[in-house]
């Protein structure tokens, strides 16, 4: 008689990560909070901004213990990072130095078109990867390296390896693979690694790093820890594996908290048939598919009980939370927002300061909706609301 399988317990269908038996063990789920910050360009990178001073503000920012992102989220994630030590916390948790040591920074780089200008550049130096790793460097991050991260929260910037197909993960104490092995104490620069977690396909993808097979610890990969697996690494946007950051957070901690700015992608009567933007089409509908099916089973998860947190993302209709302190957010405006295209592109005040406030605005909701409803209703960022 053959071997039969162990049937799967419906907590782990309807988990919206694959638990892989081989990788190096976790010891979660433990009690513990995570924040996940998803991609979306310039788009995500500003709604996530909202996002994190309503956390801030109410003091619950500093008690995440961990912050998983990938490629608009990871660029955020990586200048709160960089700058956690020097927020200034104060007895109740608030970063007393957030705006000038995270909002003003990026609303920096927000003024700044750099996929455009890599692009072309990169047509001609054939390196399309490190111009955008040069703009990092020059507006965010100079030479900051994944050591210049706090140890708590230990944030996680996640990108895909082309090669081994799996996620890979780049944090301060180590940067790992399952399948190639573990890296300890890496010298990657921030601006190389945030490079690799928004490296969007088909053109800012890939990034490449060039190491040595014993940079890796002995004996720490599934399979494939040899060269050149080892040595001349190929990475591209962390969201084409997990677009939610949701991997890392998941399988660690019981407190999930989602913040979701991807875009969504409607019918369209005549897409184009040229391969750059019929590519991209086709990678937008797989992106799309993949988040609702993550999106559905994180819900369903605080439904059951099997998980508590929250969702929000910044295609909700706030109306949705039935709270009568909700800021003010019109469906039809927040949609306008939403559609913002996802791109690296340069972006007006006014629409900046929107985006703020929009994410600032749909995270107040949640969060005092289903994970700390004794919190009173925050005001927005900027005058002007959402539009």
């Amino acid at each position: 008689m053959a071997d039969q399988q162990p049937a799967q317990s419906s907590a782990s269908l309807r988990s919206p990560v694959e638990e892989i038996k081989t990788t190096q063990p976790e010891r979660g789920p433990e009690a513990g909070t995570a924040l996940c910050l998803s991609g979306g360009g310039f788009r995500a990178m500003l709604f996530h901004v909202g996002c994190l001073w309503r956390l801030n503000q109410a003091g619950l920012l500093q008690q995440i213990d961990r912050i998983s992102s990938v490629s608009g989220g990871s660029i955020t994630a990586a200048v709160l990072g960089m700058n956690w030590a020097g927020m200034g916390f104060d007895a109740n948790g608030v970063g007393q130095k957030f705006e000038d040591l995270l909002v003003k920074p990026v609303r920096t780089l927000a003024s700044h078109t750099i996929d455009f200008g890599s692009i072309l550049g990169g047509i001609f130096t054939g390196s399309i990867a490190h111009k955008v790793a040069d703009a990092y460097r020059k507006y965010l991050f100079g030479n900051k390296t994944l050591q210049d991260l706090p140890d708590k929260p230990r944030f996680v910037l996640n990108s895909t390896n082309v090669q081994s197909k799996v996620l890979w993960r780049f944090s301060k104490p180590y940067m790992r693979d399952y399948r190639v092995g573990e890296v300890k104490n890496p010298g990657v620069e921030l601006a190389v690694a945030v490079g690799a977690s928004s490296a969007f396909p088909p053109v800012l993808s890939p990034v490449e790093l060039d190491l040595k097979d014993s940079d890796f610890t002995p004996n720490s990969g599934m399979d494939l820890q040899r060269p050149p697996f080892t040595t001349q690494v190929v990475l591209t946007d962390g969201g084409v594996y997990d677009n939610l950051g949701l991997e890392t957070a998941w399988k660690r901690y019981k407190t999930i908290l989602v913040s979701d700015a991807g875009g969504v992608y409607g019918a369209e009567e005549d897409p184009k048939r040229d391969w750059v933007n019929h590519t991209k089409r086709v990678m937008d509908l797989i992106d799309n598919q993949v988040r609702s099916l993550r999106k559905r089973q994180v819900v369903e998860s605080f439904q059951t009980g099997d998980r508590s947190g929250a969702y929000w993302g910044i295609w909700t209709d706030i109306s949705n939370y039935n709270l009568p302190s909700a800021l003010p957010c019109p469906k039809d405006k927040t949609e306008k927002l939403a559609n913002t295209p996802t791109r690296l592109k340069a972006m007006d005040s006014g629409l900046q300061e929107q985006l703020i406030n929009w994410g600032y605005a749909v995270c107040d909701a949640a969060i005092r909706k289903h994970y700390r409803p004794q919190l009173p209703a925050g005001a927005f960022p900027y005058q002007g609301g959402v539009g």
